[in-house]
């Protein structure tokens, strides 16, 4: 329709002009304008079509990235051994209960040995506190014992004895229990019992730990104090009694 009218127009304008068909006849500017919009109008559809065109080779090229150094025939190689898998056998065959418990089966292995190398960890730091506990208390007990002239071959035996007494506190300190699992007093029957305090009562339990006084014989050992009633010892003093007499001699002794 546009080319006929712009047909019409030049051949109008041609005989107006008295030179239709010649040769020597110019395009107007009208005329051009027709040409060039008859021209985009043809080629607008043309290059909208490449410009969708574009637009989804540019999609399909991002989507493709995702799947860059993919090996085809490997993935194709996993799903048939998917297939072939005796899971999936069981489970196409209908076993499902089989199915859960090999799974059950393998969780379970593999938690237990989760939990294994666990208690392995949490043993070595139980073996590594007590072993560092030991040596805190030795040492304690070893300056206890030479502030209190303790003969230096008694040392280890002074440490040996505070073991069964003597617990490492959460502070770090050297605290001394009872059989009962209670804290044992000092003398004054209110203050926890120090290593100082239980190092010098060992001067009358264990004398011969100790340098000889002069002008003393065998060092003096106590008997098994005829005098002594359980309502009136300290807990230091109950402690020595039983360490050294034995539980049923304390028991023995008067309770008023």
């Amino acid at each position: 329709m546009l080319l006929q009218k712009i047909n019409r127009k030049f051949y109008s304008q041609a005989e107006e002009g008295g030179e239709a068909g010649s040769g020597s006849s110019s395009i107007s500017p009208e005329i051009q304008a027709m040409i060039d919009k008859a021209s985009d109008e043809k080629t607008l559809g043309l290059k909208n079509k490449n410009s969708e065109l574009l637009g989804k080779l540019k999609d399909t090229t991002e989507k493709l990235k995702q799947f860059e150094g993919i090996d085809p025939d490997a993935v194709k190689a996993i799903l048939q051994r998917f297939s072939d898998d005796e899971e999936a056998k069981l489970i196409s065959a209908g076993k499902i209960d089989e199915v859960l418990s090999k799974r059950t089966e393998r969780y379970r292995n593999e938690f237990d040995k989760k939990l294994k190398a666990e208690q392995e960890k949490a043993d070595n730091a139980q073996k590594k506190a007590e072993k560092y506990s030991s040596i805190v208390l030795s040492n304690k007990m070893t300056s206890a014992a030479l502030k209190a002239g303790a003969l230096p071959e008694a040392l280890e035996d002074i440490s040996l004895r505070a073991k069964g007494m003597f617990v490492l506190s959460d502070d770090g300190e050297a605290v001394a229990v009872g059989q009962d699992g209670e804290p044992l007093l000092g003398k004054d029957g209110k203050t926890p019992l120090t290593p100082q305090e239980w190092v010098e009562s060992l001067k009358d339990n264990a004398p011969h730990l100790f340098p000889k006084a002069e002008g003393t014989g065998g060092g003096g050992h106590k008997s098994g104090g005829s005098n002594l009633v359980r309502s009136k010892m300290t807990s230091l003093e109950k402690h020595n009694y039983i360490q050294k007499y034995g539980q049923q001699a304390y028991l023995k002794l008067p309770k008023e």
